[in-house]
């Protein structure tokens, strides 16, 4: 099994920059693709972004790309999501995710975080 926990949200004005950091436990953190998911208030849980066990695949909503970068380091058993021009449309609860298969569908992820808000201010 593994645990994540996610860090890094907060409150931050449009156009700025934040970094999301997911700490996994567990000694087969690298045997799992990793996923970033978000739920703004009143909407579907959607997907952001996702990053393959060896790190060299990665996916990104198009409403991010160019925008967002999620990268891994297995030796850390940590996964990272860097956010920046930051939207006020970006604003949500923000969630990682691990499942053996690389995906963009939040149901065929088997482990979740307990989710951390981000808030973006016009």
């Amino acid at each position: 099994q593994v645990q994540l926990a996610e860090s890094g949200g907060g409150l931050v004005q449009a156009g700025g920059s934040l970094r999301l950091s997911c700490a996994a436990s567990g000694r087969t953190f690298a045997r799992y693709a990793m996923g970033w998911f978000r739920q703004a208030p009143g909407k579907e849980r959607e997907f952001v972004a996702a990053i393959s066990w060896t790190g060299g695949r990665t996916h990104y909503a198009d409403s991010v790309k160019g925008r967002f970068a999620i990268s891994r380091d297995n030796a850390k058993t940590t996964v990272w999501l860097q956010m920046n021009n930051l939207k006020p449309e970006d604003t949500a609860v923000y969630y990682c995710a691990a499942d053996v298969n690389l995906g963009t569908v939040s149901n065929e992820y088997d482990y979740w975080g307990q989710g951390i808000q981000v808030t973006v201010s016009s």
